[in-house]
């Protein structure tokens, strides 16, 4: 991994993608609030490096919740973006998350099926045991992988991608995460980040079929930090 002069996280590039460890507090992609987006700063690095004139190439495959960190991929070819974006589609993408949340489950692994509904007004998404009127079915699966004294560290594996999945379904069965005051966590983080991270990803290169496997280094925090 290097960093480079604009704070930018590589973790692995080639002529087709570039996967980043994004920080938390960046947006993914631009939105209402007009602060420069991942994507652009992005661009602007393989601009830098390969000192491109004009308009660079970059497409946006997936997206994090900007209080969230970790590693996310961009598409650098047209031809890459389509393959990924159906690859996403047809769960091919492995992504592995972890969280720090409050208190220890009981269960050291469990599996969490709801039906979640997006409420577009104040962002979050409600969460059912039975399907509703526009909900969607979630599935994730978790696993204690380490313990503190007021927190634990889950390692989530999604097997659908929902708005605010992971935190609205930990939320609903009493572990939210540590920061996440939008979902009944207690206080904000000093950086108003949430102890979320994107881990791990793996997936078959589009282009050259090799297995890539890429993880993201945690944010140097004290909690953090103290998790392996």
């Amino acid at each position: 991994m290097h960093s480079t002069k604009n704070n930018l996280l590589v973790l692995y590039e080639d002529n087709h993608i570039i996967i980043v460890n994004k920080r938390a507090g960046d947006i993914t992609q631009g939105d209402k609030t007009g602060d420069m987006p991942l994507s652009e700063v992005v661009k602007d690095y393989l601009k830098d490096k390969y000192h491109k004139e004009g308009n660079v190439f970059l497409g946006v495959v997936h997206r994090l919740d900007r209080p969230t960190s970790g590693v996310i991929i961009f598409a650098k070819t047209s031809k890459s973006l389509e393959r990924l974006n159906k690859m996403l589609r047809d769960k091919e993408i492995q992504k592995t998350y972890w969280a720090v949340v409050k208190n220890h489950p009981e269960k050291e692994t469990g599996t969490l099926i709801n039906f979640l509904k997006k409420n577009p007004v104040n962002n979050k998404s409600a969460v059912y045991s039975k399907e509703v009127e526009g909900s969607k079915k979630a599935v994730l699966h978790y696993k204690v992988v380490q313990k503190f004294d007021n927190y634990s560290l889950l390692e989530i594996d999604l097997e659908t991608g929902r708005h605010h999945q992971i935190r609205s379904q930990l939320a609903a069965i009493g572990f939210p995460i540590k920061g996440d005051v939008k979902y009944g966590f207690s206080r904000t983080n000093k950086d108003a980040s949430i102890h979320l991270h994107a881990r791990k990803i793996e997936f078959v290169h589009p282009v050259s079929k090799e297995l890539i496997s890429i993880i993201a280094p945690t944010p140097d925090e004290v909690i953090w930090n103290e998790c392996n």
